[in-house]
């Protein structure tokens, strides 16, 4: 049984409605809203602008089937079209153009002969028709109405055509129900949709707010929360490509990448909580100053000491004068000799040998007295410990406080509210410091209970790292050097080597160095 025309409209209508509730793009929602609003009334062009900033109607799509011509959208070419003003300087209603006098006053002007009417300006389409031969003859103009009353953006139709003959003929009664209609539907799709994408901006804003506030605390480590995610999506999508082995089934969607971003933007917040001079701590004995000055104070009052004791033995005993200024000289170049070594200690390396670390111990139990002739060895109990740390500036007290973050950052994740689609962002970056043989931290997770994003951010933190130039405790590292390092790391159960074998066969240190690193440091392709 044939259906009423009217009734295929209102299903139509219906379906529309619901496609409009699924776009996730704001362009391609105006796109659809366009396209079926031409093809609900039988027009043969359309316009869809949108309200700025500046409270103008800028151009955002643009479809004329008669000239075969698109602009914007999906597959459409670059809009290079005025803004229209929706009020002039002084705030009066723009009443000479239809599209701003549907905006200023919330309603919707139907024209059947734009030749004939009278009031608004058709100047432009006349031009329009005179370069193109194109006649724009009916118009259809609702605006887009959100639900705080205010005008987002304005639908405008062009030439409804008779089904049978094609002839241009005005928009009818019914046609404009259905404009409005779908203006409506429209209006609430986009509007749920800008909604959705400016809380999203905002969400993105305070996640940058909270690095930049890690920034600021630490000018060291600034770069390291920009790069782990772009060099995190480098990997991603390289994995996301394998077809063979371990990583085949490993596939990413777009929300999956949205996802594993955000989750590198954040997988550092918790350091938020770690104290300044332990995240920055150049020195090994560095704490709110570098200590090694008192350390050379120490010395000057050993020199000052040796030649007090210089002076007294002179006088006591000045036929052994040859043999007081030899010991004396001898006494000046040991403290000299330990002054050198305990500032090459001071700065952290890869590693310490256990006869340096012992060297520190023998040079801590010296004696001196302070200025209220206290005598005390020659190094504290954490000085002592702290020279000697065998690899970096790190004490394990410390490396514990530097470690904790990792712990903040999962217990600040884990306590928000995250939507179905950024659920896994906790896991992804709390787990960046966990390793394949189960010997990482805070979990201790094996690479098996790992998932292959937070693999993939665990190599993508530990290259940065080692790439980084901007450390205070230690010097920029070539590509090669890093490479051979985390060559170590794949082979003892540190990184995934799979996903390693990968980062290394697609060139992305290569092509991560290019865009981030001093050109000293690339020493390979």
């Amino acid at each position: 049984m044939d259906t009423h025309p009217l009734l295929d409209k209102l299903e139509q209508l219906n379906a529309i409605g619901v496609a409009l509730s699924r776009e996730e793009n704001i362009d391609h929602l105006l796109e659809r809203i366009l396209l079926s609003a031409i093809d609900l009334t039988g027009a043969d062009a359309g316009t869809v602008y949108r309200v700025n900033a500046a409270r103008a109607l800028e151009f955002r799509i643009l479809v004329n089937r008669g000239l075969g011509l698109r602009l914007g959208g999906r597959e459409g070419g670059e809009i290079d079209l005025p803004d229209i003003p929706i009020f002039d300087a002084d705030g009066r209603p723009n009443d000479r153009m239809v599209a701003a006098y549907a905006a200023a006053h919330q309603t919707t002007v139907n024209i059947a002969d734009a030749q004939r009417a009278e009031g608004f300006d058709f100047s432009g389409t006349r031009e329009f028709n005179r370069r193109t031969g194109y006649v724009s003859q009916s118009f259809l103009t609702v605006p887009l109405i959100d639900h705080h009353r205010e005008t987002i953006g304005v639908l405008q139709l062009i030439n409804a055509l008779d089904p049978g003959s094609g002839a241009i003929r005005a928009f009818t009664a019914e046609d404009q129900r259905l404009a409005e209609s779908l203006a409506s539907q429209a209006a609430i799709a986009y509007t749920k949709r800008r909604l959705i994408d400016q809380l999203a901006e905002l969400f993105e804003s305070l996640i940058s707010l909270i690095n930049t506030a890690i920034d600021e605390k630490s000018p060291y480590t600034s770069k390291h929360c920009e790069r782990v995610p772009v060099l995190t999506m480098m990997i991603a999508e390289a994995v996301h490509k394998v077809d063979s082995g371990p990583l085949a089934d490993f596939r990413m969607t777009d929300p999956d990448r949205y996802e594993l971003r955000i989750a590198g933007l954040m997988h550092d917040c918790g350091k938020i909580t770690t104290p300044v001079h332990v995240m920055d701590k150049a020195t090994k004995l560095q704490a709110l100053f570098d200590r090694i000055h008192l350390l050379d104070a120490r010395f000057e009052v050993a020199r000052r000491d040796a030649a007090i004791d210089r002076l007294e033995a002179l006088l006591a005993r000045p036929e052994d004068g040859a043999s007081i200024e030899a010991g004396y000289r001898q006494r000046l170049a040991e403290l000299d000799d330990d002054q050198d070594f305990l500032r090459r200690c001071n700065i952290g390396g890869e590693s310490m040998t256990m006869a340096d670390q012992e060297r520190v111990s023998r040079i801590a139990r010296q004696r001196w007295k302070d200025g209220d002739g206290h005598d005390l060895p020659f190094l504290g109990p954490d000085e002592e410990a702290c020279l000697r740390v065998p690899h970096g500036t790190l004490t394990d007290a410390e490396r514990e406080i530097i470690n904790h973050h990792i712990v903040s950052t999962l217990h600040m994740l884990e306590a928000l509210p995250w939507p179905r689609h950024l659920r896994r962002v906790p896991e992804f970056a709390g787990g960046h410091h966990e390793r394949m043989d189960g010997k990482g931290y805070p979990r201790g997770l094996t690479g098996a209970q790992m998932s292959v994003q937070a693999r993939i951010m665990a190599i993508a933190d530990i290259f940065e790292a080692l790439t980084a130039a901007d450390r205070p405790y230690k010097q920029a590292k070539s590509l090669s050097e890093c490479l051979a390092i985390m060559d170590r790391m794949a082979a003892e159960g540190h990184i995934d080597p799979a996903i390693y074998a990968v980062f290394v066969a697609e060139g992305i240190p290569g092509a991560y160095a290019r865009q981030f690193l001093a050109p000293e440091q690339i020493d390979l392709k």
